[in-house]
């Protein structure tokens, strides 16, 4: 397959021009204009109307906020900025893929997409290295957990971002294909494909296995407390279950797309994989709407499993209530995990170095 004629969109499969390879059937065209744009209306709602309580919510909180809803706070705003663009591609759905908003758009649009992903990933990061670094390594987090250092990361992944969507936004481009308009990516050349390859390494497979492994270690490290402990903690089990819903469904949304775009990339760059332009597309746009879903499911995710976010809600939307309407404590489940596990630490690291001292 030559690269100069591949067709794929690297980034994101909704504003390509179509693929002749792809046998539009009934029920494909159904997927296309019915289906999608039903989706993506039902994202919207619920996303931009979630990530808004949500913000609103943590911004809003009497008293202090934990660390980590700076970051929550973060990333519901990047989903948010994304979400308000759906409308565009409800519109081009409905329109059996016709792009009738725009060049500008087409391109705003495109970008903002690349940065959410970007910012998505990135923040998921830094969250896993705060609880590792608060959990793990107390000592070190004391001068690292901060609140202005956490606002500094913040500011730095959207810096980074902003600039590592650039090249989706110089890519995109309003073409016409029998006087229609679509959103389409300009042809891919070797030299894009390698960056594009490396770029999706860097921005979204390196820090997926950081996360991973974060968890892991804490997982494990959960695993031995409970073991030398004999008994199992309520808080610290709905800490470790949000941490890993939350992640687990970033990795449903964006894995499988990103899994096709990987396969996308290497088959421009390796011509005797043979892998079918039309397949990948496919893949592509069945895997895609999961991955636009992530934006609206975190606010649902944790208002269901973080009783603090939930009490800073329900405070928000009725603040006549009181706090013994609904219960509350002074306690966040996020802030006995650190508490309970930091302790642990210490004192392994305590029996360990007495035993070195012994031995000498």
């Amino acid at each position: 397959m030559d690269p100069e004629e591949t067709t794929l969109y690297l980034d994101y499969p909704y504003a390509t021009s179509p693929n002749p390879d792809v046998e539009e059937t009934l029920l494909y065209v159904y997927y296309k204009s019915v289906f999608l744009s039903i989706f993506y209306t039902a994202v919207f709602l619920i996303g931009v109307s979630g990530n808004l309580i949500l913000m609103s919510a943590l911004h809003f909180k009497q008293g202090n906020r934990r660390l980590i809803d700076i970051f929550i706070i973060n990333l519901a705003a990047s989903d948010f900025i994304f979400l308000i663009t759906l409308p565009l591609w409800v519109d081009k759905e409905a329109s059996f893929g016709q792009w009738r908003t725009g060049s500008f758009l087409c391109k705003g649009s495109s970008y903002m997409i690349s940065v959410n992903m970007h910012c998505s990933v990135f923040l998921l990061a830094c969250m896993s290295v705060d609880r590792y670094l608060a959990i793990m390594c107390p000592g070190l987090s004391k001068k690292f957990r901060k609140r202005e250092f956490a606002y500094r990361v913040c500011a730095s992944v959207w810096f980074i971002s902003c600039l590592l969507g650039l090249p989706t936004l110089l890519s995109r481009e309003l073409t016409f294909l029998d006087d229609k308009p679509y959103c389409a990516e300009k042809r891919a050349t070797p030299t894009k494909l390698t960056w594009a390859l490396v770029a999706l390494i860097v921005t979204f497979f390196a820090p997926l296995v950081s996360i991973v492994t974060s968890y892991c270690c804490i997982t494990k490290k959960l695993c031995t407390h409970y073991q030398q402990s004999g008994k199992q903690n309520k808080k610290l089990r709905k800490s470790i279950k949000i941490i890993f819903i939350v992640v687990a469904a970033f990795v449903f949304s964006w894995l499988p797309f990103n899994i096709f775009k990987l396969l996308a990339i290497v088959a421009g760059l390796q011509q005797e994989l043979n892998l079918s332009p039309a397949f990948l597309q496919l893949g592509m746009e069945v895997s895609g709407p999961l991955a636009f879903s992530n934006s609206c499911v975190n606010p649902i995710i944790y208002y269901i499993f973080d009783s603090y976010i939930r009490r800073a809600i329900v405070h928000y939307l009725c603040p006549c209530l009181k706090n013994s309407d609904f219960g509350i404590s002074t306690e966040t489940s996020d802030s006995h995990l650190i508490k309970v596990l930091s302790n642990f630490v210490h004192e392994e690291d305590f029996v360990r170095r007495r035993k070195r001292s012994v031995s000498l």
